[in-house]
């Protein structure tokens, strides 16, 4: 008869994974319910056609548009490690004035309910445990470190040391990007970017690589694939009394000491909001009619620079950023955002986006380009959110700040321009893609107002944890990776010196 687990942990992304990493070694017996496999190390996995003109790897899943009820495929991912195996990797800080209040354009970005001098020990043994290529010194907006990158950073090839050499002669600071990527293991497996393409454990930082790695040293850790969870189970004392999942056609339940939801920004709050009964008729953790609110996806668009002369022959290409327009828009206005480096995008993943344009013209263009991201913080509206409908899930995102990422992308073209790009062309990305999807189970001190306390336990069930994006009561404009990673640990430490009390 197999014992009943203290914590079981639902979802090994970077929320769930990192939080097993940091229970490893606490005695605590641990059970990782996964929905998906392990990813197959086939040929798709490195054909850009695959991934991006077929969609190989997107899931068969639909959400529905709140407006109008079409359905769309939302881009996440069902494997184990969960979006990190297709992530770009870029695993960076929020800036310290990230967890104060900041005024942008299109509102206020409200205070964390701690300071980043809390988080900062997490962020540093996040930065070890996916072994962080980095080097401080180059962003002016970096916030203090404690501890150096036990890495250096992955160097830029050729045309990107020339990009940025150009940015850099216009006033810019090009910075390397905190990366979790062993190139020399990558590049051996295939010459292509990682940045959205998958990981078969072939040199990407995720969070199976790293954060499951770690915690499945112990032995008292242990996942479980294909086991899907359908509700979970109030007792009448608040508690979580049971998960039901199926797994194999068959369906079971455990009722572990600690449940720990780490389903992802939006299926985690679905899950909560599918499982109310009769004393929670708003769905679990929801007293404060928070869960499912405040959802945010950070607005995103591609910026191709094009000069006829710049010869772009890089194999991955996104190795560096910009953060001179974080904090303000240069001129002493708002802030803005963050630009960065896209991985390499050559003409057969261009042609996903214009399937009418010939291939050999795409490949032209891009061999003559080099491709950034602009992206800016979306900012937290109770009115964004995602609902439940039977088993549908609908999201209602309401983009805000719109403003200030226009105002980036204009700053950017102007600098681009004068680094001797003439022309510019722009792609924003839609609601199909998953640009660090957060905030539906957002964390905080007053019960009235957030669904979870700082250590992500829910204030309506002592034994029920929120681990993943959705407990981040701001997006900012960087990758939340690390900020979720570091969380994770906190959380666990949090666990540990309670002796798991629940």
């Amino acid at each position: 008869m197999l014992m009943t687990p203290d914590i079981v942990i639902i979802g090994s992304g970077m929320g769930g994974a990192s939080l097993a990493a940091g229970l490893a070694g606490s005695g605590a017996k641990v059970l990782i319910l996964e929905k998906g496999e392990r990813l197959a190390d086939t040929p798709e996995t490195r054909d850009p056609r695959a991934i991006f003109q077929r969609g190989f790897f997107r899931p068969k899943e639909v959400w529905y548009d709140a407006a109008d009820g079409s359905a769309f495929n939302p881009g996440n991912y069902y494997y184990v490690g969960g979006n990190s195996k297709f992530y770009g990797a870029v695993l960076i800080r929020y800036r310290a004035e990230d967890f104060g209040v900041l005024e942008h354009e299109g509102g206020i970005s409200p205070a964390w309910p701690f300071g980043y001098d809390a988080i900062e020990p997490y962020y540093s043994r996040a930065e070890q445990l996916y072994r962080v290529r980095g080097e401080l010194g180059g962003d002016p907006t970096e916030p203090y470190h404690s501890v150096p990158y036990d890495f250096a950073p992955v160097p830029d090839e050729r045309p990107l040391a020339e990009v940025r050499a150009r940015l850099a002669a216009t006033g810019l600071h090009p910075a390397s990007l905190p990366l979790g990527v062993d190139i020399e293991a990558w590049l051996k497996r295939a010459q292509t970017p990682w940045d959205a393409f998958p990981d078969t454990r072939a040199g990407k930082m995720d969070a199976e690589t790293c954060g499951l790695a770690s915690a499945l040293e112990d032995p008292d850790i242990t996942i479980e694939t294909g086991a899907e969870v359908q509700c979970l189970v109030a007792g009448a004392d608040g508690r979580i009394d049971h998960i039901v999942y199926s797994q194999g056609g068959e369906t079971k339940t455990l009722s572990p000491k600690i449940v720990v939801l780490s389903a992802g920004a939006v299926k985690s709050a679905a899950m909560l909001l599918a499982s109310k009964d009769e004393r929670h008729p708003n769905g679990l953790a929801n007293a404060s009619d928070v869960v499912g609110r405040y959802f945010m996806n950070h607005n995103t668009t591609a910026m191709i620079a094009v000069d006829p002369r710049f010869r772009n022959d890089a194999v991955h290409q996104k190795t560096f950023g910009l953060n001179d327009f974080y904090l303000s828009d240069g001129k002493g206005g708002r802030p803005l955002g963050n630009i960065q480096l896209l991985g390499r995008v050559s003409g057969p993943v261009m042609k996903a986006g214009v399937p009418l344009a010939p291939e050999w013209s795409l490949s032209w263009l891009a061999s003559h380009a080099v491709d950034f991201l602009a992206m800016n913080e979306d900012l937290p509206d109770p009115e964004s959110r995602i609902f439940v409908d039977g088993e549908r899930v609908v999201l209602q995102w309401k983009r805000s700040n719109m403003v200030a990422h226009q105002k980036l992308i204009d700053a950017m073209k102007e600098r681009l321009r004068a680094a001797g790009f003439p022309i510019v062309l722009t792609k924003p990305f839609d609601r199909r893609t998953p640009s660090h999807q957060c905030g539906t189970v957002r964390f905080g001190s007053d019960p009235a107002t957030s669904a979870l306390d700082t250590n992500c336990r829910a204030h309506d069930h002592s034994n029920l944890f929120v681990v993943d994006a959705s407990f981040l009561p701001t997006s900012a404009a960087v990758n939340p990776a690390l900020t979720i990673a570091a969380q994770a640990l906190r959380t666990a430490d949090h666990m540990i010196a309670t002796g798991f009390a629940a």
